[in-house]
């Protein structure tokens, strides 16, 4: 599997699964723009200490060209330029990655499409979505000039269903329309677009709210047993480097496709040598929950997390009923109150 002279964008590589994927492109030998808004210039988010800058000396590190360039992806004349520099300096774009979210902050779980703050659920659907269209609008004709390449959008879930939240889901179902949507536009090009999913990410952010870090992350699965399952950003930004040295990928174009299957699909693993397949994971854990018959709380929140998930999978109907069913039966305000579990 080899990038070498493969130019690609990251937009998002400030950290999280961007920074995972700009440094996977770099191990593959691949020339990484990394772009994103908090630089050692200056911040977005005084409570995180991550910069582009961090991550373009990481990709180099690690065997590839790492290039920061700090950009506000919402200012569609910033981003023009950004690809004005990319045509100047390499003459062409072969992968181009969506990674733009910031929704974290505005998320309001917990709250009723009728008790969400609006602005904040369009400020998301400006950063997570906007933002995406925009770069894709100018990064593709760059593309179209080469010899064609990959476009990924990340999303959360390979699923139709429900995530929880109005505008969280329609932020990431939005994503993974938009891959959709361009590959039917890309049809007769030689660009694929797809939407990926990682699984339980091991982010900064989340070792953070654990207490641990990337040495001692397995300390935390007393507080989380699925954290056990965990994956580190470098994996799915591993599967993607292979899915771009694929030459085959346009069998995938415009398919939402997830990080655990294409870790098996191309036999990749994570950095300690593990292949975490977060989807048999949890459906192994609804099926021991109904089984033991004795659920706690957090059994019941998982239940109800998963069944709009699976709403719209026919495959899985037979499961849907089974939780449907047991949720019924065990829960009752005296058990599990849903308001004290947000």
């Amino acid at each position: 599997m080899t990038l070498k002279g493969r130019v690609a964008l990251v937009a998002g590589a400030t950290r999280g699964a961007g920074r995972g994927i700009a440094r996977a492109l770099g191990e593959a030998g691949a020339i990484v723009y990394c772009t994103g808004r908090s630089s050692r210039e200056g911040t977005v988010d005084p409570g995180r200490p991550e910069t582009i800058e961090e991550t373009a000396e990481q990709v180099t590190a690690i065997g590839g060209t790492g290039i920061a360039v700090r950009v506000d992806h919402t200012d569609e004349r910033a981003v023009a330029r950004l690809f004005e520099r990319v045509r100047t300096d390499h003459g062409n774009l072969n992968i181009l990655i969506n990674d733009i979210w910031g929704g974290d902050p505005l998320t309001e779980w917990g709250k009723t499409f009728w008790e969400v703050d609006v602005q904040k659920g369009f400020t998301m659907m400006e950063r997570a979505i906007h933002t995406h269209i925009i770069t894709s609008r100018h990064g593709v004709p760059l593309m179209l000039e080469g010899e064609g390449g990959l476009i990924v959008e990340l999303t959360d879930g390979a699923f139709y269903g429900y995530r929880g939240q109005l505008f969280y889901d329609l932020c990431k179902m939005s994503v993974i329309r938009l891959a959709y949507a361009m590959s039917v536009e890309l049809a007769d090009h030689h660009i694929a677009a797809v939407a990926i999913t990682p699984g339980f990410l091991r982010s900064e952010h989340v070792l953070d709210h654990f207490g641990v870090t990337e040495d001692n992350w397995r300390d935390a699965v007393e507080q989380d047993p699925h954290f056990a399952l965990s994956e580190t950003p470098l994996l799915v930004g591993r599967t993607i480097a292979a899915l771009a040295a694929d030459p085959d990928m346009h069998r995938f174009a415009g398919k939402v496709l997830t990080c655990w299957n294409l870790t098996r699909h191309y036999n990749i693993c994570d950095t300690d040598g593990r292949q975490p397949h977060w989807d048999d994971h949890i459906d192994a854990a609804i099926d021991e929950i109904i089984d033991r018959a004795s659920p706690s709380p957090e059994d019941i929140m998982l239940l109800k997390m998963r069944k709009p998930q699976i709403d719209f999978d026919d495959a899985r109907a037979a499961q849907r009923a089974r939780i449907e069913i047991f949720i019924k039966q065990y829960d009752t305000p005296d058990r599990c109150d849903p308001g004290t579990l947000d």
